[in-house]
């Protein structure tokens, strides 16, 4: 009798042993690399049925009762997880629950964009709400806190390649940019900024006028040149991205009825520079605004071949124009006869 308990109790233990191992230890059979993303509010269930539906675990069943033996299905980190395969059930939730190999994203801000731009890749990219995001921007005692002394943070979030973790979140997202900004922008450049007796609104708001006017490094001190020879001669900016910002949603060729738009960001109507900055400037077009090129020139326009032409009078200016709109026109008679 004894014999046979202990042969019925060996044979449990191998039995639970078994079933724990196939329950935690089991490898998940996939080929490659497999994605898996928790967000935040996700139940363990949820992320059960996204591991099954990306073909990481074979049961949700088997699973979660990993879950439970391991006391892991209220503890999960959000973040973009890659799993090899292979990966066993305990090696799977000892991820989510404790962060290990969650990947960082990467997120390429671009020079010249919006806030409102930023907020949709950010949003797009980090799963963020960009809604928040805005209202972090506006938020005056929040800027403050960043040592950013304007009605609101547009300017300050530095262009970058940068690397965040899945639903980082929107204030730690701007603070990054922010302080990325302040390493850029070194004591030489405040220096310069004090001996032009500028503020930081007004150089951030030049530089984003330049961010836009030209694609070209080497054009953006002269471009900063011709905006300061006008602001000299109490002569109107008359730049276009000023405008395209003043109507808002996507820029577009303007037509001459929208220099008439009634805003203070309109330089065709007003004098001087506009309220704040238009866009997040890069460090070159900063640069640019700080140490502008010395001439005569007040006035350019595009070439039709990537730059632009830069001219002291109006006369030479609007025969700049009709020669770039016969290139236009070469070019759009070039591709209907191809």
């Amino acid at each position: 009798m004894k014999r046979t308990l202990r042969i019925v109790i060996f044979i449990g233990i191998v039995g639970i042993s078994l079933f724990a191992y196939g329950v935690l230890w089991a490898p998940n059979n996939f080929e490659g690399d497999k994605i898996l993303i928790v967000s935040k509010g996700q139940t363990f269930g949820e992320v059960a049925d996204s591991l099954k539906n990306t073909g990481i675990i074979r049961s949700v069943f088997l699973f979660k009762i990993a879950g439970k033996l391991t006391a892991s299905t209220t503890k999960l980190q959000i973040g973009k997880y890659r799993f090899k395969g292979g990966a066993s059930n305990s090696e799977i939730i000892d991820n989510i629950q404790n962060g290990r190999t969650a990947e960082t994203i990467t997120v390429l801000i671009r020079e010249g964009l919006r806030a409102t731009t930023q907020a949709q890749i950010f949003s797009q990219k980090l799963g963020i709400d960009s809604s928040r995001f805005m209202e972090l921007m506006e938020d005056k005692s929040f800027a403050k806190s960043l040592r950013v002394d304007a009605h609101n943070l547009t300017g300050y979030l530095m262009p970058k390649t940068y690397k965040f973790y899945w639903q980082t979140g929107e204030e730690e997202i701007i603070r990054t940019l922010v302080a990325e900004f302040w390493n850029e922008f070194d004591s030489s450049m405040i220096r310069q900024m004090n001996r032009r007796k500028m503020t930081m609104n007004e150089v951030l708001t030049m530089a984003s006028i330049i961010e836009l006017e030209t694609r070209i490094d080497t054009e953006r001190a002269i471009v900063a040149g011709v905006y300061y020879n006008r602001l000299q001669r109490r002569m109107r900016l008359q730049a276009d991205p000023t405008v395209q910002f003043a109507i808002g949603g996507t820029p577009r060729r303007l037509h001459y009825s929208d220099l008439d738009y009634d805003s203070p960001y309109n330089t065709y109507k007003n004098y001087g520079l506009p309220p704040g900055p238009i866009n997040n400037p890069g460090k070159t077009s900063i640069l640019a605004a700080l140490y502008p090129l010395r001439h005569k020139y007040l006035y350019f326009v595009a070439t039709g071949e990537g730059g632009h032409r830069f001219t002291t009078s109006f006369s030479e200016h609007q025969k700049a124009i009709k020669d770039y709109r016969r290139v236009r026109q070469e070019r759009k008679a070039a591709q209907e006869i191809d």
